[in-house]
């Protein structure tokens, strides 16, 4: 028998971060349902494995990224994006390098605090969001990039300012057409004189186990109110439009909670803002998870998109392959969130969803809308396999 004896400490955090985040299932749409329950618990060890990246990979002094909104930990990540996080400190200097690849959008979030990382949101108010448009390289795309609170002396390439309070750094590689760009490859520095990375000691190592466990509930807190707070207003099947402190300035998201039976599907219409730097529409699970990214359709943008001959966008949200161009794939969900963004765009249009049965689909759409045959959406789906595993995600 072994003569190690567990800090109960450590016990007592891991049982009340994971029974606090399961009972957020309170604030579901169905508490009740086993499948949700079940869910539910898949999502807290999703969230706990996620946490370790969080709070022991890295440190503000000895920066490195970690990934975050990843098909691997699925609370509502854009599907076009790769997103990583490093901590930093807005009294320190730090030199993020490399090549910016030729994905559509690199897009750099700082902050005091972040999602899940802190039970105090208020502090998100410190955000800055750096567009790569901003971003000087060089002719083979390489390039230097300085964050700090001032604009060191003599340099004049670069510079992002963070305000004193920021610990976090987010990025975003943001790609529209996934089998051709091509992901950024960068690393960041802190430029300060630091000491080696150190040992952490008991007490340390306790504490990040502390914040290792309430990350779970954090998130579901605050991903259900989101989601809610759509329904509350609006009910279901009916867009609005937000913008989020700590998203991007210039992006307006269109989130909508949907609902269907078996046998229902939603058309999905909108005009087209005129100038578009960036757009997607993607389906989200009832507990704001993106819907399966890699092998479903759960996402459409310029690349993938299918005009209607009137120049509008028509989708098609169902659970089964409707025929047509544009499915959107519920992943066997009855109910959930669909979520659209506007990036840079001259216009902000608000789409509609009409209820209809999914055997009556194509006497919705114009009569000149293609068929898909079985074949080409086999085809399609493979391609959009293969691209999304060439991404880095983890």
């Amino acid at each position: 028998m072994s003569d190690l004896v567990v800090d109960p400490s450590l016990l007592t955090y891991l049982a009340d971060g994971l029974e606090g985040a399961v009972a957020e299932i309170s604030h579901t749409f169905k508490p009740a349902d086993p499948a949700y329950r079940a869910d539910f618990y898949r999502q807290a060890m999703m969230n706990l494995s996620y946490s370790y990246f969080a709070f022991f990979h890295a440190d503000a002094e000895h920066p490195d990224w970690a990934p975050l909104w990843n098909p691997v930990y699925t609370d509502q990540p854009n599907p076009d994006d790769i997103y990583l996080y490093a901590p930093i400190r807005g009294d320190l200097t730090y030199k993020v390098a490399g090549n910016r690849g030729t994905c559509a959008i690199v897009n750099f979030n700082t902050q005091k605090g972040w999602v899940g990382l802190v039970d105090d949101m208020s502090g998100m108010g410190h955000a800055r969001d750096y567009d790569d448009r901003q971003l000087k390289t060089d002719e083979r795309g390489d390039f230097e990039l300085i964050f700090s609170a001032k604009r060191p002396e003599g340099w004049l390439g670069n510079w992002a300012e963070i305000t004193p309070e920021s610990d976090s750094l987010i990025v975003r590689y943001r790609m529209v057409d996934w089998e051709k760009e091509r992901d950024p490859q960068l690393s960041i520095e802190c430029l300060d004189k630091v000491s080696p990375k150190p040992r952490l000691n008991p007490e340390e190592i306790l504490e990040r186990i502390r914040q290792m466990s309430r990350l779970p509930l954090r998130y579901n807190q605050t991903f259900l109110s989101i989601q809610n707070s759509v329904k509350e207003r609006v009910g279901t099947n009916v867009f609005v439009q937000e913008q989020y402190a700590g998203g991007l300035t210039q992006q307006v998201y269109w989130p909508a909670v949907f609902e269907i039976e078996d046998g229902e599907a939603l058309i999905l219409e909108t005009e087209m803002p005129a100038q578009r730097h960036y757009w997607n529409v993607q389906m989200n699970d009832p507990y704001f998870n993106a819907v399966e990214i890699v092998y479903r359709f759960s996402s459409i943008n310029e690349a993938t998109a299918k005009f209607s001959s009137d120049g509008r966008f028509r989708a098609v949200v169902a659970a089964e392959d409707p025929g047509v161009p544009n499915w959107l794939d519920t992943g066997g969900f009855h109910e959930g969130t669909i979520y659209g963004r506007w990036f840079a765009c001259d216009s902000a249009p608000m789409p509609t969803l009409k209820r209809v049965k999914l055997a009556d689909v194509r006497s919705h759409l114009p009569a000149d809308t293609p068929i898909v045959t079985p074949e080409q959406r086999d085809d399609e789906l493979r391609r959009r396999v293969r691209a999304a595993q060439r991404r880095r995600r983890w």
